[in-house]
């Protein structure tokens, strides 16, 4: 009886495939300059596209999850000129499916350990589809007052979540943690510079995220006004360095404005002491925005809610659901305690817009932040939490915290492993450093480069280095739901084959 079933459906595809090609074929030889297919051929091209992701979903754990590719191998596949004539609908589709995405590193494939993963969802893709085919515009309330209603309210279910006040606060989903960020820091320097910026001081800590460099120099800071305090032997804010920055900068006639904190650096996941640095801040009149685009959903769990005791003081934080709230990229997030002040400094009132400004309580989100057009991305965060409740995230969220934690006992527990930075927020680092051999630190930097080297080029799975305390490390970001504790001893065998291969070192 399953071998009919199987039958019947391979049969039913390539009618259907057959079809699309008949169709397009007949069609294509009409004049397209409408940029339309067919109903049918819609129809048809969408189920093979559907199914595609279907079977993507279904089977990328049995898929090898590191691509490769030299830009002469990618060249030499895609350079052409631009066609003048139309092609097969289908033609190119197929060759997408075989050549563009078969080529791209599957972040979402449970053996991807490094970086940040991006462990998606069905539900919010095929969201992501329906925001795209209908082509919904989110900047404004006039356009899509559906679109902006939605905004509102997955808005409001994180500033409960993250103890922000519902009706005085606010926010914006943005492409990512680094408009996040960006977005937050253009509103700390209106709302406590003003226009003269130019003595004002920001400081981070030397874990803080690249993107925060990158907004602070983007948005024309000297380096001069950049401070970059040394983090503690757990890679935390050093307080009492910080608090002498801010004198020093005090007494210099300086004007501190703005410091970021991180709740889950990347390198360790660490939190910095948060509750200490809202205070500090407070005292000071500084804004206090906190980089939590990795570790901020933990607040989910009930361990991750502890270590992140301090986060709803913020003036303004950064979430990126498209991290550990298992949303496909792109989506960040900017939560502000004042939503006045992201008004404040973005809103703008040319003529061509004054006929959909509406009534203050319609929102235009154009106003909150850089972009005036935007994509509807609270759809897919809709659509999926609806889907499948908060409770389902957060058990998710703490079986990837336990994951972490339960990797690090294994590797106390080895005479080939040492752990360099315990678990943290599903992040750990680790050193391969055998109790029987007497390596020197070089070595054992070059060996654990080796290894990972060695297992990215097996496209077996992904795990590359970082540095800590100014030792190569091999780390471990285990934010996917679907990663098993036999996917990580898989991954540690093949570790261990490859560094017996380097004996004698």
């Amino acid at each position: 009886m399953i071998y009919v079933r199987i039958i019947n459906t391979l049969t039913k595809q390539r009618v259907i495939f057959a079809s699309l090609k008949s169709v397009q074929n007949k069609n294509m030889k009409k004049n397209n300059a409408t940029l339309q297919l067919s109903k049918e051929e819609m129809r048809l091209y969408g189920y093979k596209v559907v199914d595609a992701i279907v079977e993507h979903f279904d089977n990328q754990d049995k898929k090898l999850p590191v691509s490769k590719g030299t830009r002469k191998e990618m060249d030499h596949l895609f350079l052409e000129e631009a066609p003048e004539n139309a092609m097969n609908a289908t033609a190119v589709l197929d060759f997408v499916l075989k050549e563009v995405v078969t080529k791209s590193t599957i972040v979402s494939h449970p053996k991807a350990f490094s970086f940040v993963p991006g462990p998606s969802n069905y539900i919010s893709a095929m969201a992501d589809t329906l925001a795209t085919g209908f082509n919904i515009f989110s900047g404004g309330w006039a356009a899509s007052p559906a679109a902006a209603e939605l905004e509102v309210v997955t808005l409001n279910w994180l500033l409960k979540i993250f103890g922000f006040p519902v009706k005085k606060g606010g926010g914006i989903f943005t492409s990512g943690g680094s408009m996040a960020n960006l977005t937050a820091i253009v509103t700390a320097r209106k709302i406590k510079c003003g226009d003269d910026f130019s003595k004002a001081v920001i400081y981070l800590s030397d874990q803080a995220h690249s993107s925060n460099i990158k907004a602070i120099r983007v948005l024309g800071f000297k380096k001069e006004q950049i401070r970059i305090i040394p983090t503690n032997l757990e890679f935390k804010f050093s307080l009492n360095k910080l608090k002498n920055a801010i004198a020093r900068d005090r007494l210099g006639g300086l004007k501190p404005f703005c410091l970021i904190a991180t709740a889950g650096t990347t390198n360790t996941g660490t939190v910095d002491p948060l509750s200490e640095i809202a205070a500090i801040c407070k005292k000071e009149n500084i804004w206090f925005h906190i980089d939590g685009a990795y570790g901020g959903a933990a607040i989910l769990s009930k361990d991750g809610k502890k270590m992140l005791k301090g986060i709803e003081k913020a003036d303004s934080l950064t979430v990126d659901p498209h991290k550990w709230f298992f949303q496909p990229y792109e989506m960040g997030c900017l939560l502000v305690r004042n939503i006045n002040h992201l008004k404040g400094t973005f809103t703008e009132t040319p003529e061509y817009l004054k006929d959909v400004e509406g009534n203050k309580s319609e929102i235009n989100f154009y106003d909150h932040g850089v972009q005036l057009t935007r994509r509807f991305r609270a759809l897919k965060f809709y659509m999926s939490i609806k889907t499948f409740g908060l409770g389902e995230f957060r058990k998710a969220i703490t079986y990837n915290i336990k994951l972490a934690e339960e990797v690090e006992e294994c590797l106390r527990n080895s005479p080939q492993w040492e752990v360099i930075s315990p678990a943290t927020l599903a992040v750990i680092n680790f050193r391969y450093n055998p109790i029987d051999e007497n390596l020197n630190e070089k070595k054992l930097d070059a060996l654990n480069q080796y290894i990972s080297e060695q297992v990215v080029a097996s496209q077996e799975a992904l795990l590359v280095t970082t540095i800590l305390h100014g030792q190569t490390v091999l780390r471990m970001c285990l934010i996917n739901p679907r990663t098993t504790m036999e996917d990580i001893k898989e991954t540690f065998a093949l570790c261990n084959k490859i560094a017996e291969t380097q004996k004698p070192f």
